[in-house]
């Protein structure tokens, strides 16, 4: 670390929230492709999608997911437009009949946003809420009705830094369980089966920005009694294999990419080890010196995304300056808790996490 310009070794580590941080092998293939796709003369920005050339690429990102997530025969997988926040209200345009009730869970900025659109298509029970607290936590200790037609989770909450560790809290609710996963998609271990219908941006764990990751159980499609625009309903976009319309092209090929990167790493389980030693050296730096303060209760922490303050807040600029000189990236926490927000998504290596580490000890020495 050089602490008078550091930025000299052009050294850059990537904290931002999203987009963020991808495996540089992926920026070489893609760059090339952008150039030349696989010897075809053609940049990948210009060939058919309706093509064998695409084709191979859509299927092999869709089997290198199932694979991955070890999908049953009945769960789908989409590449869709429009984010995740399309999946705020095409989620119960499907799922939730007008007369239905469906459970949400309030914590954080994108939960309370889908919970709102589900409320144009439906009943919404509000199970439970940890706004009062600035959602620095989690709540556990909340009922469900058996009724409902589904229960909807954010699995990680960027903005704060909470994520759900113990799903069995969850899955013990006895409905069908709808998760927004974007900011921890593929980070861990899960049963995906378990839910109904996943979906995730790709732009923080699988990919580059501009398409939409969603796993869908084909058998809870087709039950609500409206009628559904054709490009809002799942079941013609499983029928048209995501091509309903012109798919974005170079955003899926940049997610098969980074699935076959996470392929060759050893699988989720692999990453996950190397998530949790990251996440780990994050909290313990956060926790042993003083001049820190995380935001969150320590069993809710997020493994994605670590928040913490420092209480004098011309200190805090201070350091972000420092973060900025030697090239930690994207380290400003978001307006709603403030602070600092270190993004450690799939492809961050360790090496970065350790970097930011020992900066963050370096300061705290300087200041005494």
């Amino acid at each position: 670390m050089n602490t008078n310009n550091a930025t000299a070794s052009k050294l850059v580590y990537n904290f931002n929230s999203g987009p963020s941080v991808l495996p540089k092998e992926v920026f070489a293939a893609a760059s090339q492709a952008v150039l030349d796709f696989n010897g075809t003369g053609l940049s990948i920005l210009e060939i058919g999608h309706r093509t064998p050339v695409f084709q191979a690429v859509l299927d092999e990102a869709v089997t290198l997911l199932k694979d991955l997530m070890a999908l049953d025969s009945d769960h789908e997988v989409l590449f869709l437009h429009g984010g995740a926040s399309t999946q705020f209200f095409q989620v119960p345009m499907n799922l939730l009949d007008e007369k239905a009730k469906a459970a949400y869970t309030d914590t954080g900025v994108f939960a309370n946003k889908a919970l709102k659109e589900a409320k144009l298509f439906g009943t919404v029970d509000v199970v439970c809420s940890s706004k009062e607290a600035n959602y620095t936590y989690l709540p556990k200790a909340f009922s469900v009705d058996p009724q409902s037609s589904y229960i909807h989770i954010t699995s990680n909450n960027t903005i704060y830094g909470t994520q759900w560790q113990d799903m069995s809290v969850l899955y013990e609710k006895g409905v069908p369980l709808v998760a927004d996963m974007s900011s921890d998609i593929l980070s861990r271990q899960l049963d995906f089966n378990r839910f109904d219908l996943i979906y995730a941006g790709a732009q923080k764990n699988i990919g580059a920005a501009g398409v939409n990751l969603v796993v869908v159980n084909k058998n809870s499609l087709g039950k609500v009694s409206r009628v559904l625009p054709t490009m809002m309903d799942y079941r013609h976009h499983i029928e048209a294999g995501s091509m309903l319309n012109t798919p974005p092209v170079f955003a899926i090929y940049v997610c098969m990419l980074t699935l076959r990167w996470l392929k060759n790493m050893g699988g989720i389980a692999a990453i996950e080890v190397e998530n949790n030693k990251k996440a780990a050296l994050m909290y313990e730096t956060i926790d042993a010196l003083p001049l820190y303060k995380g935001t969150v209760v320590k069993e809710d922490r997020s493994r994605m995304n670590a928040c913490f303050v420092i209480e004098d807040k011309q200190v805090e600029e201070e350091f972000l300056a420092l973060c900025k000189a030697e090239g930690m990236v994207g380290v400003k926490g978001h307006r709603s808790v403030g602070g600092f927000r270190v993004s450690m998504y799939n492809a961050m290596p360790y090496e970065g996490v350790a970097a930011l580490a020992d900066l963050m000890k370096y300061f705290a020495n300087k200041k005494g």
